[in-house]
């Protein structure tokens, strides 16, 4: 049972090697079509690397027997991520091809609806999942923002930031790490940060109206995050505070 359970381990972890190298593939595959520069290089294998030894990390501490095809899903995910990650890395060296940035991020946002709904068909939902697809979509957004940043200034990095201030925040006043009710406003609020990022980034609008499609995903998103932590305060003015950790309170704010 131990030598089955080791074999097991091993193919789970040769799963995350194989996402790895596809990664780096897909960022030969860019190079060569754009002649990617060292910036965009060196940051898509930084993000191959880090997702790599995370996932790695967590799936030895889940103890997770097999990678499940939801996972798989949100891993080529991420692998489209670290391609946007590049390109977008490569635009402060060179124009960037906007086409393929927005390829490549359309079919990531799409793929974002996929792996949770493979994830309950299949029963194979898990914690970690949730965790690795919530990682996935906030590093997208913060990716995307970064990129509208220097067409809009750097105000639009609130965007992106917001959610990790969550995070710093959460450990400083342990009220904000209380499990939220469920919400259709925060799902529909957390799916179209990407949508309307992408929308001014693609530059399909004239300036101003990217303006207001950008003001307006940072004002629904302030606005949901204000709602929450709002309730959380009154509640934990009534109710003595369950401490929960900061990555369960974060998956209950992003994912529902």
């Amino acid at each position: 049972m131990a030598l089955n359970n080791t074999y097991e381990a091993r193919l789970v972890q040769q799963e995350t090697a194989v996402g790895a190298g596809v990664q780096i593939l897909l960022l030969a595959l860019l190079g060569t079509a754009i002649g990617m520069g060292p910036a965009g290089w060196l940051t898509g294998l930084a993000f191959a690397i880090a997702t790599w030894a995370v996932l790695s990390k967590a799936l030895h501490r889940s103890r997770t027997r097999s990678f499940g095809p939801a996972n798989r899903v949100t891993l080529g995910r991420a692998i489209l991520v670290g391609g946007v990650t590049a390109l977008v890395a490569d635009s402060f060296e060179s124009s960037p091809p906007v086409t393929l940035l927005v390829g490549l991020t359309a079919v990531a946002l799409i793929l974002d609806g996929v792996d949770g709904k493979v994830a309950r068909r299949t029963n194979t939902s898990t914690a970690l999942g949730a965790r690795f697809d919530m990682e996935v979509d906030a590093f997208l957004i913060l990716v995307l923002s970064v990129y509208v940043a220097t067409q809009m200034g750097p105000w639009v990095l609130l965007i992106g930031g917001m959610r990790y201030a969550f995070v710093a925040a959460a450990r400083v006043w342990l009220w904000l790490n209380a499990p939220l009710p469920p919400s259709t406003a925060r799902k529909t609020v957390a799916a179209t940060q990407g949508i309307l990022l992408l929308l001014a980034g693609a530059n399909l609008l004239p300036h101003a109206a990217n303006i207001g499609v950008v003001a307006l995903a940072l004002g629904t998103l302030v606005w949901s995050f204000g709602r929450d932590i709002l309730w959380l305060w009154r509640t934990s003015r009534t109710s003595p505070i369950e401490e929960v950790p900061a990555e369960e309170k974060l998956l209950e704010l992003v994912s529902q």
